[in-house]
């Protein structure tokens, strides 16, 4: 595979390796007119042979029309993110780069596939006050991502701040952010059983929520 440097040098190998059957599968969740057509193995591969690209040109990559060109920055950013403990000065760089673009982060699977490590593992150590902003944010997408990012935070911490969101999100309208509470529920009753039990005493799941909930039915997050 080529090692582009630049946006234009990703554009062009993502073209070169689109096809009309991937337009089709992918318009089921993207818009067709913001699709390359580029199987999800390539875009991922892609971005994790150049998670060393320059951050200047991953923002620039976020900001794009097309959609595999906004996963591959996304993946990126996962990528370096497995690559350097929390507390670094990197880690920093790619939260604040993560949260400053995420206007641009306009999908379930773009917040998936980087809010966990991103975002959740940076502030497992840190104040949680900005979820919480998140949660209450006007934009849905945001809204996911506090969700999202306390995964995270519930498999390897205590349960409280994400109590706290998912209650502030409990009967939010958006499909997309009750799967992830959905899936978050599901997580608090592998991790944390009495807090589940009690959430969900309090709480009616929708229907969104609780196919996510089940056994054997889950939301597709990246691990």
């Amino acid at each position: 595979m080529p090692r582009p440097t630049s946006v234009e040098d990703i554009e062009e190998s993502l073209r070169r390796a689109a096809s009309p059957d991937q337009v089709q599968l992918i318009a089921k969740r993207v818009p067709r007119d913001q699709i390359i057509g580029v199987r999800m193995k390539y875009t991922f591969d892609l971005a994790k042979s150049h998670r060393d690209l320059d951050l200047d040109v991953v923002r620039d990559l976020i900001r794009s029309h097309w959609y595999e060109m906004r996963m591959v920055a996304i993946s990126i950013l996962d990528a370096r993110a497995r690559r350097f403990a929390p507390m670094t000065p990197e880690r920093t760089a790619l939260y604040e780069l993560y949260l400053g673009e995420h206007q641009h982060i306009d999908t379930w699977d773009l917040v998936d596939r980087a809010a966990p490590r991103v975002v959740g593992e940076y502030l497992l150590d840190r104040s949680r006050s900005p979820l919480h902003a998140l949660s209450r944010s006007s934009n849905p997408w945001e809204r996911r991502t506090a969700i999202v990012a306390s995964f995270w935070i519930i498999r390897h911490g205590e349960p409280d701040d994400p109590l706290t969101i998912l209650t502030t999100l409990a009967d939010d309208p958006e499909t997309f952010v009750q799967t992830a509470l959905g899936t978050a529920v599901r997580e608090l009753r592998r991790h944390h059983p009495e807090a589940a039990v009690e959430f969900e005493k309090d709480h009616t799941l929708s229907r969104a929520a609780q196919r996510a909930a089940g056994v054997g039915r889950s939301d597709p997050i990246t691990k």
